[in-house]
């Protein structure tokens, strides 16, 4: 039972607790990993999000996917595992991205 999401097109000043709060709403949080740029030290633009169960996870990608947060509009997926057993979006768009950050 996969309950991790991909959380892409994220506003540059969103914070861990940010995530934390909206994805509560649909049910119990285990993790936030806001994707962070080595260099720079500020946020990407995307997220991984899991949840504590199944039904909670379907509900967070049923509410907020293309939803408007923050001035941008969400995109909320499982991630589909990469070769190297990391996890990229299953957004073909946003593919590049992830896996340049998790590389």
């Amino acid at each position: 039972m996969n309950t991790k999401l991909y959380v892409g097109n994220l506003s540059f000043d969103v914070i861990e607790n940010d995530l934390q709060d909206l994805f509560s709403q649909h049910g119990p949080v285990n993790a936030v990993d806001l994707i962070m740029d080595k260099m720079s030290g500020r946020p990407r633009g995307f997220a991984f999000v899991s949840m504590a169960t199944k039904e909670g996870a379907d509900a967070a990608i049923q509410a907020l996917n293309g939803k408007e947060w923050k001035g941008r509009a969400l995109t909320v997926t499982r991630p589909v595992p990469a070769k190297n057993g990391r996890h990229i979006p299953a957004a073909p768009a946003e593919a590049e991205d992830a896996r340049t950050a998790i590389n």
